[in-house]
């Protein structure tokens, strides 16, 4: 390793998880690989002002069902969640991940009905540094937030927002099914608060950010993801086969189409690859609320001819697990082609 490595894997700051010393094999390995080719363009995804649903609704619908149609993703504005509790939820979000790794990883103090599994960070996986994300995230359905004793004021936070949230979602999928003359309740039936879940992501300042990702290229298994993101930086989606970065507007919300509704649309709305870059002196933070169905829920869409198997959640999510033990990556959507 050389000097640059080495200073950061002597970090005295006992809350960062331990890439370097974990990884190390695949460090020494690859470290003298080439680096990302450099990424100028960046652009800026459709923003579109809810306030305006009330006022010019069919237009306002209009413009959500081209962004997800052309882009799949899109900002809102508007979208009803105060600042104050955006400000707030990522204040408390820093305490959770400023916690030592060791209350991290084992969650103690955090919440004891949680998974194993609701700490997350690097890719256990990867083979190579092309797949390492060089991130940290706790993981966790809506419903765990009630069992966050130890965490006041951040369960009383992630309620507000969730709320907010869930009911944010649920419209802008009735609108979206509503365009493609699908039955809006379709997700009042089929999306429950149990079935949605959030992610906290935090990405650490990143020694090797020209070789590794802060989160690995993926499409979303949602019907819809939600994220606030911070004034960093560093999400880029994948725009007529080049990387694009998105510019941040911590004021608005980002929204994509997951790989769910690609599928119940036929491939009208579109489940775009995006991926988060790495940086080497800032850290990041976002959170992600994921709007999903029930694990039994049929997708099947009514478009003919189809060109997607009909399949459920839950199979999806075998077929994802499958997929990363055998090759590190998830394949996706394509696995239900017809």
């Amino acid at each position: 390793m050389d000097d640059k490595l080495q200073h950061f894997d002597r970090s005295e700051m006992d809350y960062e998880p331990p890439f370097l010393e974990t990884y190390k094999t695949l460090v020494q390995k690859h470290v003298g690989d080439s680096n990302w080719s450099s990424i100028e363009e960046r652009c800026d995804i459709p923003l579109i002002d809810l306030g305006r649903l009330s006022v010019d609704r069919e237009e306002c619908m209009k413009e959500i069902a081209e962004a997800a149609r052309e882009w799949g993703f899109f900002q809102v504005v508007n979208h009803g969640i105060q600042p104050e509790l955006l400000k707030n939820l990522q204040i408390e979000q820093k305490k959770v991940f400023y916690q030592p790794f060791k209350n991290k990883s084992t969650q103690v103090n955090f919440c004891s009905s949680l998974s194993a599994k609701a700490y997350r960070w690097g890719n256990p996986f990867a083979t190579n540094l092309r797949q390492l994300s060089w991130s940290e995230a706790f993981h966790f359905y809506l419903t765990d937030i009630s069992c966050m004793d130890q965490h006041q004021s951040l369960r009383s936070i992630l309620e507000a927002f969730t709320r907010r949230m869930f009911s944010l979602a649920e419209s802008l999928g009735e609108i979206l099914a509503c365009k493609m003359n699908t039955k809006s309740n379709f997700f009042q039936e089929h999306c429950l608060p149990k079935t949605s879940f959030i992610r906290l992501n935090r990405y650490p300042p990143c020694p090797l950010s020209s070789k590794v990702h802060g989160l690995l290229p993926h499409c979303d298994t949602s019907f819809l993801t939600i994220v606030h993101q911070d004034h960093v930086g560093g999400l880029q989606l994948l725009k007529d086969g080049k990387w694009v970065g998105v510019n941040p507007n911590p004021l608005a919300l980002v929204v994509n189409i997951g790989d769910l509704f690609q599928a119940l649309s036929n491939g009208v709305y579109k489940s775009i690859k995006h991926r988060v870059v790495a940086t080497e002196k800032v850290e990041r933070f976002s959170t992600a609320f994921f709007y999903c169905p029930l694990e039994d829920a049929v997708i099947k869409s009514h478009i003919k001819p189809p060109l997607y198997r009909k399949f459920t959640l839950k199979e999806y999510r075998q077929q994802t697990e499958k997929d990363v033990k055998q090759s590190g990556d998830k394949v996706g959507l394509s696995r239900f082609l017809l």
